[in-house]
């Protein structure tokens, strides 16, 4: 039996376009663009050069975006404020703008650091990743280039925790919720001066710290999964990570708590101008990404906690990725090995 379906105008038109991408499985594709993504960097890990890292990162990115059969817009990219020549705030990607205009490709909103931990990879050091969120149109949102209050907690802490709660209650609640003594929890903090009380009052109740560089999207998606050894990630860092953080707890049933935080006023101005009013608000990870379907993908640069970095010999390239989805829910953690063409191609496990 053949159906056939007659778009009529713009509003039908629309729907058409959102059943399209609800239907449609695009992970695989996205996989590919985080994959080449890591891959750029990789070949640059470890020589000093941070600058550089995340160029290629976002050249091979952006390169592959064009190849995935969407009408995508980046929403959280390059910067807000910079001077991006590619995946800045507001660029269209993907197929449509390539493809003949009969063809109709699904909206999609898409977040991007296409190198998660610029200085991680410049030093070799672990958790650097490539990372890419899409989700239907306006599911993520369009955060400002502003720091974040944030709490990240698995899926069992998710409803005992508070933004504005002393730290020792969070950390009593996290606990009671694993069935651990809070001497057992291991909190991660990014090591800024900014962090100095944070740092003082989780020892203070006799948890452990560890303190990271860089790289607390990577934490947060640690803190989602059991067995991972990380029960929450406290602190401030970039709002654009956090919407990031947002869409992987989504799929990990996990959660963020978080709030911008707004200095002056020409952050108010900004804030205003993304439509965003309430500067006081505690965002959740569905206040963040609010998409019916989430799709997050990520590579392993380096070394890390939850995935191989990528690894370089004679024959071809091997990655380590994390693939999530809300609809249908599924997470996959993928080992690729990418093949150079020749006939004596050996693999190795």
């Amino acid at each position: 039996m053949t159906i056939t379906r007659t778009v009529d105008s713009d509003d039908t038109r629309a729907e058409a376009n959102h059943v399209r991408f609800m239907d449609s499985d695009l992970s695989l594709d996205f996989l590919r663009v985080v994959e080449q993504a890591a891959i750029a960097c990789a070949q640059t890990m470890g020589q000093g050069d941070r600058h550089k890292s995340d160029q290629v990162a976002v050249e091979a990115m952006r390169r592959e975006l064009d190849l995935v059969p969407i009408d995508g817009t980046i929403v959280i990219g390059e910067g807000e404020r910079d001077e991006a020549p590619m995946l800045y705030i507001g660029e269209k990607v993907g197929m449509a703008y390539k493809a003949p205009n009969s063809r109709v490709f699904p909206q999609v909103d898409i977040a991007v650091d296409p190198l998660e931990g610029t200085n991680l990879c410049a030093t070799g050091a672990p958790n650097a990743i490539a990372v890419l969120a899409a989700s239907d149109r306006g599911g993520l949102l369009h955060a400002p280039d502003l720091y974040m209050e944030k709490l990240v907690v698995g899926p069992s802490s998710k409803d005992v925790v508070d933004l504005d709660a002393p730290v020792r209650f969070n950390l009593r609640a996290i606990a009671q919720a694993l069935g651990r003594r809070v001497e057992d929890l291991v909190i991660i903090v990014l090591d800024r001066p900014r962090h100095k009380q944070l740092i003082d009052d989780i020892r203070a109740t006799g948890a452990r710290i560890r303190l990271i560089g860089d790289g607390d999207l990577s934490a947060g998606i640690a803190a989602a999964v059991v067995g991972s050894g990380v029960h929450a990630v406290m602190g401030i860092g970039g709002a654009p990570e956090g919407v990031l953080t947002a869409a992987a707890m989504r799929c990990l049933n996990g959660e963020i708590l978080a709030r911008l935080v707004v200095s002056k006023p020409e952050d108010e101005e900004r804030c205003g101008a993304m439509g965003i009013t309430d500067l006081k608000r505690v965002y959740r990870a569905k206040d963040l990404a609010s998409g019916e379907r989430i799709i997050f993908a990520a590579t392993g640069v380096t070394e890390g906690t939850l995935m191989r970095g990528v690894r370089f010999f004679g024959d071809g390239t091997r990655t380590a990725s994390l693939v999530m989805q809300t609809h249908p829910h599924m997470i996959r953690f993928i080992d690729s090995i990418q093949v150079d063409a020749s006939k004596d191609v050996k693999i190795r496990f």
